[in-house]
């Protein structure tokens, strides 16, 4: 039930970790020597760019293993001083990287030549996606002393206040009245009661959820502002037309792939809304479906496993694609690579974190055994799947971008509930599909209402610090537009801005359309699978191989998928439209 990290380190005063911090110490130093005597030189162009690679890979090699120590046990132990400790030394001990970064980036700015040099030498050849994205980013460059600046005062900024708001979720004990007895229980247990069967546990579980918020909305509200704010000067000053479109580079997504996707999903609101509207009679509501019953199990059967019930009948379902995945899943399982119980101070929700220094991953989820929190462990052992196929790339042609990064997840999710729909009686596909159907309303409609909450904010946040009253106002709006009559207008989620992490990161800024385009993107690529059958595992995997070095419309086109054209998005819509029908017809 809980992950081993043993094979990073056995602990904070181990003789390994202390001498990589050492190591790390010893790699930042000698960089930022050579950078500044050789670099500036730059008397060979080839063999300055290969040195800096060489660099870079050992020192983000290092970086990489002992941040995710620390953010892996902070992750499970909020409390844990030493991984939080750790966790700030090492964001200053990376600050350090900020001025000889900027010294090659200015270097490789002014070589007209680039492409030639690269094309010279076959190990660069290797590196060319990732020296031509380093060159696209040094157009948004400020100057080296205004970047090192900024570097040093992002720790006590946004990474400050998103350290604050982590630590305020994760400790934040929730006042519960359950079957007539008051709890106090940890916020992601209390949410998981959405998942309940017991209408009266849903709704306590969202009354208290609401007024737990109270005590660290004030805290959560300028924890938000404070970042938000960094982001809205930081893009502003670097000539980013705005942070969408800084998010939009980072993503290797372009601005029509973006707009088709929205266009398309924009449409196919109104089947959603469909949906939503009969879950609420079937559930007895007349006015849309209350906040509360969102996840509210449907069908006569109550699908609900163990966690080894959970891991055997997604490892069974794997095999029907690739023994390579259900091998993979099984020895993720064997070998402790996953935490799933709620406890007190561990961070709600769950992830998936690629080690790719000891080739494994570890996944953390809040598993209280739904059908949901099963197909949740699919979606992360897919993200741990993707990174197996990356393990033997260099650390630097290893990292691909978020909308990418929900390709192999999603996927996977489609495997098991495909598999298991095959399976299931009568009784069993009406719970199966509605749940299938529930989490893709999240990533569709719930995902376009914090994209047009996100928007709203970050328009709001260049006038003024936006109050917790106005926060709140522009998360229902946004509720509203996207759920439409689908939802109760007076059951809404108006705290939706403090539950998701991924607002505090100002280094995640639109952190929901990814999962849209993942969605729709994995979609379309199982329906080409069970076209081509066998033929498709292998194209499969080299596809995923090949996401930390492309751009994302040059790895879909290794599928023949144009994501320019909103056709592409429409035709994955439409399956997911057809699974409506099928529910509301099922439940009849």
């Amino acid at each position: 039930m809980r992950w081993s990290l043993k094979e990073l380190y056995e602990s904070f005063e181990d003789d390994a970790f202390v001498s990589d911090m050492k190591l790390l110490d010893e790699k930042i130093e000698q960089f930022g020597e050579w950078v500044n005597h050789s670099v500036k030189e730059g008397n060979d162009p080839a063999e300055t760019i290969l040195t800096f690679i060489r660099y870079s890979e050992e020192i983000t090699a290092t970086l990489s293993k002992l941040s995710q120590f620390a953010s892996l046990t902070s992750a499970t132990d909020a409390r844990n001083e030493s991984a939080l400790d750790y966790l700030n030394k090492l964001n200053v001990k990376s600050t350090a990287l900020t001025q000889p970064s900027v010294v090659f980036q200015t270097y490789l700015k002014g070589l007209d030549s680039l492409e030639q040099i690269i094309e010279s030498s076959l190990q660069l050849k290797e590196y060319a996606f990732y020296l031509e994205q380093i060159k696209l980013r040094s157009k948004y460059m400020l100057t080296e002393k205004e970047e090192v600046a900024i570097s040093k005062l992002t720790t006590t900024g946004s990474t400050a206040w998103s350290n604050l708001q982590n630590k305020l979720s994760s400790t934040l004990m929730v006042d519960v009245l359950l079957d007539g007895e008051k709890k106090s229980l940890p916020l992601p247990a209390v949410r998981n009661l959405a998942y309940s069967e017991d209408k009266s546990k849903r709704l306590a579980g969202y009354q208290a959820e609401m007024d737990a918020y109270k005590k660290i909305e004030e805290s959560s509200a300028a924890a938000l502002n404070g970042i938000k704010g960094e982001v809205v000067t930081l893009c502003e000053l670097r000539g980013f037309e705005s942070p969408l479109e800084e998010t939009l580079i980072k993503s290797r997504l372009d601005k029509e792939t973006l707009d088709a996707m929205l266009s398309a999903m924009r449409e196919y609101l109104p089947a959603f809304q469909k949906y939503l509207r009969r879950k609420a009679e079937l559930l007895g509501h007349r006015n849309g479906l209350p906040f509360y019953d969102m996840f509210a199990p449907m069908g006569e059967v109550n699908i609900t496993y163990t966690y080894p019930e959970a891991m055997d009948f997604i490892i069974a379902q794997f095999r029907t694609f690739s023994d390579r995945l259900a091998d993979f899943t099984q020895h993720a399982y064997d070998n402790a690579w996953l935490d799933v119980e709620p406890r007190e101070g561990k961070r709600g929700g769950a992830f998936c974190s690629n080690l790719h220094g000891i080739k494994e991953s570890r996944i953390l989820s809040n598993f209280s055994g739904s059908f949901s929190n099963m197909t949740t462990l699919a979606h992360e052992l897919g993200h741990a799947y993707h990174g197996a196929n990356l393990v033997d790339e260099s650390i630097l042609n290893s990292r691909y971008p978020m909308p990418i990064a929900e390709t192999a997840s999603i996927f996977c999710e489609t495997i098991v509930v495909n598999a298991a729909l095959n399976n299931a009686s009568k009784e069993e596909q009406l719970a199966i599909l509605e749940s299938s159907i529930s989490d893709s309303t999240q990533v569709i409609v719930d995902i376009y209402s914090r994209f047009l909450f996100e928007s709203a904010l970050f328009e709001e946040r260049k006038n003024s610090v936006v109050s917790v009253a106005k926060l709140k106002e522009l998360m229902l709006k946004a509720q509203k537009e996207a759920y439409g009559d689908g939802l109760d207008p007076d059951f809404l989620h108006p705290y939706m801005w403090i539950n998701k992490p991924h607002y505090y990161s100002a280094g995640l800024n639109f952190y929901n359309f990814p999962y849209a385009f993942g969605l729709l993107f994995s979609k379309g690529l199982y329906a080409q699978y069970l076209k081509d059958g066998e033929a498709f595992v292998a194209k499969y995997d080299t596809l995923l191989n090949a996401t930390g070095k492309e751009l994302i419309a040059d790895v879909a086109m290794r599928m023949n998928v144009d994501v320019h054209d909103p056709d592409f998005f429409r035709s994955s819509l439409a399956l997911i439209e057809k699974d409506i029908e099928k529910f509301i017809e099922l439940s009849k």
